[in-house]
C-alpha cells in the first residue's frame, strides 16, 4: 500500500506490509521493512508517515511506527520496533537500534549511535558521533536482562562526540558539552562538561558570543514555563 508516493527509486527495496503515507521520497538502494532472521517476511507492519525523505542506502527494519516528515541522511540504519514521532531527522550513518522511543522534532546527527531501550523526548538534539550505551556489565551472563539506555528528556542537547553510560537521565533542556563522558544523571537545565561530566552552570547563564540574541534558549525555557499547569 503506497498511496501518492511521490518518488520511489527503482533500486529501492520495499518488503511486504510496508505502509507509506503521501508524498514520500525514497532514494537509491534504500531498503524498507527488513524482517528479523527467523521471522516471516511481512508479519509486522512498517509504517512511515506523510512527507518522508528517505535517502540512499538507508535501511529501515520491520515493526517501526514512524510519524510524518521523517528525514534520513545517506546510509542511516533504523532497526526494528521503534516508535518515532513527527519531524524527526536521522543523519548519515547514524544507527538507531531496536525498541527506542523518539519524540517529535528530534534531530540525531551523522554517525550517532542510539542503542535499544533508549528514550529521546520531544525536541532533543543529538550531536554528531555521540554514542549512547545500554550495557552495565558487558559479557555478564545476565547482561541482556538489564539493558537500559539513557533517557534524554525534552529539549536536552547532547554535544558532538559525547559518550553516555547506561541507565542515566539527562534532564529537560540540559546541555551536555562536546566530548563529555556522562556517568551520572544530569539535572534539568544544567550545563555539564568534562570527563566525567560535571555541572558547570545553568543554561540560563549562557549567552551569545556574537551578540545576536540575549540568551540562546530563552524562548524555549519561557515556553516551558507557560505550558506548565
Amino acid at each position: 500500500m503506497r498511496p501518492m508516493a511521490s518518488s520511489i527509486h527503482p533500486t529501492a527495496v520495499l518488503y511486504p506490509n510496508v505502509l507509506l503515507g503521501a508524498d514520500v521520497a525514497i532514494g537509491e538502494y534504500a531498503v524498507i521493512g527488513v524482517s528479523l532472521r527467523g521471522v516471516d517476511v511481512g508479519s509486522e507492519a512498517t509504517i512511515v508517515g506523510d512527507g518522508a525523505v528517505i535517502r540512499s542506502h538507508t535501511v529501515i527494519y520491520a515493526g517501526n511506527t514512524i510519524g510524518a516528515r521523517l528525514q534520513t541522511g545517506h546510509g542511516a540504519m533504523i532497526r526494528e520496533c521503534n516508535r518515532i514521532g513527527d519531524d524527526v531527522s536521522i543523519g548519515t550513518h547514524a544507527v538507531i537500534e531496536h525498541h527506542v522511543d523518539i519524540g517529535n522534532g528530534v534531530r540525531v546527527h551523522s554517525g550517532a549511535f542510539i542503542p535499544e531501550y533508549s528514550l529521546l523526548e520531544d525536541e532533543v538534539w543529538i550531536g554528531p558521533n555521540a554514542v549512547f550505551t545500554n550495557t552495565l556489565h558487558p559479557r555478564c551472563p545476565k547482561a541482556k536482562e538489564c539493558l537500559r539506555g539513557p533517557r534524554v528528556r525534552r529539549g536536552a542537547k547532547i554535544g558532538a562526540n559525547c559518550t553516555l553510560l547506561p541507565d542515566i537521565e539527562i534532564g529537560e533542556f540540559a546541555l551536555v558539552g562536546a566530548g563529555c563522558v556522562v556517568t551520572r544523571d544530569v539535572p534539568p537545565r544544567a550545563v555539564v562538561t568534562g570527563n566525567p561530566a560535571r555541572v558547570l552552570k545553568s543554561v540560563e547563564e549562557l549567552d551569545c558570543p556574537y551578540g545576536l540574541i540575549e540568551s540562546p534558549y530563552t524562548d524555549a525555557l519561557n515556553r516551558t514555563i507557560t505550558e506548565q499547569p
